[in-house]
């Protein structure tokens, strides 16, 4: 007796039943809540999606110039030292 794709699956769909049984109501009832908050995130990004191109443009004009403070090649030009630990080479 050869096995074929549809004896594979009732033996999938039974093993399920005998074995996850207890388990699938609490699986299928997180798989329901994990849609419901993916939809309300879909919404809240399509309702935000026409402010945010305004709030980007607005952004970009309001950039800030930063600068380096106590950078190690600083500290090594000036006391010979740096915060960088020697190495324990042989």
């Amino acid at each position: 007796m050869r096995l074929e794709g549809w004896h594979l699956i009732i033996i999938i769909v039974l093993a399920l039943v005998l074995f996850a049984a207890p388990k699938l109501p609490s699986m299928a009832r997180s798989i329901g809540q994990s849609m419901r908050i993916f939809k309300s995130e879909v919404r809240e990004m399509k309702k935000d999606g026409g402010s945010s191109e305004a709030k980007d443009s607005q952004d970009a004009s309001d950039a800030v110039e930063g600068k380096v403070v106590n950078h190690p090649d600083e500290k090594a030009r000036n006391n010979g030292e740096t915060d960088v630990p020697p190495s324990n080479r042989v």
